[in-house]
């Protein structure tokens, strides 16, 4: 693993250099600085974790090219060289990270971990570390599976699943302001409280929880009535919730869609990623620049659609399922790449933290998982994990 690493490394500083407009050429010649003109700067210390050969992804979040989170079935690892190794960060007594598990992971100290109580599946337990996994602290919440996120290490929001049925899902919304150790209900559609309420209905089925502060947040989804996007925003933590009139596409009044993403990747930034089900099934991409207080249409249908992730006001990635489609004009253009690797049905996930370097998780079918990694916007992928 260490010639992995050094290979790795060597690769990607040669690389750099041939494509760098100050690469020396024959006819240059290399100035020699003296040591003592070059910054003092410490070497980041490694992590002080158990190394793991080879973790079974089921998901993975990168903080920057280099340091990242994943989640296996059993396991919390974490990396310091852009994934060629690994590191057991998982929290003491930890066995099974399996269905009814959430994960938020906001910089390389902070993450937290839920996990559903499998004998009684509306409650769980809360996991948060400040130190890098290296140690966890853990509390019981009052709720099971659902959507965790937090927005600093202090304030979270949890959109918990109460049900699904019959294209209805009841949800419960939770707060936090001090870290996850305690919790207060704002919001249920769940018709077994006698608090229900009805803003956020009980029809259609909620995906996502997506907060930009403690006030205002969105919940996205799907619902099979023709012509609605099924986005809904409250202003209030909760309390009241209103659907959000958003701009069709012509000839589409007809069809049914399902919103599969929202990413705020500033404060007034964001990306709505919606799916359109018709004879041929497309991807639109809606913009805001105004924090959601209003939504434009971007000009391309990406054919088919599938995992979309933005990494800045301008650039992201999607990927259809045969070629990742690459912008860096905030979803105006798009750039079909097409990959060295055929993923096809094995792909799983993705993770890009620039329009250029980027992560996928395959899964065969015999379960076997492995990690690639690309540098080029999807053309390219190296095997960091087999």
């Amino acid at each position: 693993m260490k010639t992995l690493r050094f290979i790795f490394l060597s690769l990607a500083v040669l690389l750099s250099a041939c494509n760098s407009p100050a690469a020396l050429t024959a006819t240059q010649v290399a100035v020699s600085i003296p040591p003592t003109s070059i910054p003092d700067t410490p070497v980041p210390a490694r992590i002080n974790a158990a190394f793991e050969e080879a973790p079974a992804f089921t998901g993975i979040h990168m903080i920057n090219e280099m340091d990242g989170w994943a989640v296996t079935e059993t396991q919390i690892v974490r990396t310091d060289d852009g994934g060629v190794t690994w590191y057991n960060v998982t929290p003491q007594g930890v066995s099974e990270l399996g269905y009814g598990t959430t994960s938020d992971f906001l910089d390389r100290q902070h993450a937290f971990i839920h996990i559903t109580d499998p004998v009684d599946p509306i409650n769980g337990t809360l996991y948060r570390t400040s130190d890098g996994g290296l140690t966890w602290t853990s509390n019981p919440v009052p709720f099971g599976r659902g959507g965790l996120r937090f927005l600093d290490p202090s304030n979270g929001w949890m959109m918990a699943d109460r049900g699904i049925g019959a294209g209805n899902m009841g949800i419960a919304i939770f707060q936090t302001t001090d870290g996850g150790k305690s919790w207060t209900q704002t919001y249920t559609n769940d018709t077994n409280f006698p608090d229900a309420k009805n803003s956020l209905p009980l029809g259609g089925l909620k995906n996502s929880l997506t907060p930009i502060d403690m006030q205002t947040a969105w919940v996205g989804g799907v619902t099979y009535a023709s012509g609605v996007v099924y986005l809904y925003r409250t202003d209030d933590a909760g309390q009241n919730w209103s659907l959000v009139s958003m701009p069709l596409p012509d000839g589409a009044q007809n069809l049914s869609f399902n919103v599969d993403d929202l990413q705020f990747v500033t404060e007034k930034d964001a990306f709505l990623v919606v799916r359109i089900n018709g004879d041929l099934t497309q991807q639109t991409v809606y913009l805001t620049r105004d924090g959601g207080g209003t939504w434009s249409r971007t000009p391309t249908l990406i054919p088919q659609g599938g995992s979309a992730d933005f990494s800045s006001a301008n650039e992201g990635v999607i990927y259809n399922g045969n070629q990742f489609y690459v912008t860096r004009d905030a979803a105006q253009t798009w750039t079909a790449v097409t990959p060295d690797v055929v993923f096809g049905d094995s792909f799983s996930s993705m993770d890009f933290v620039n329009s250029s370097t980027g992560w996928v998780i395959r899964t065969d079918a015999d379960s076997h998982h492995s990690l690639y990694r690309t540098s080029d916007g999807g053309a390219t992928w190296f095997l960091l994990v087999p």
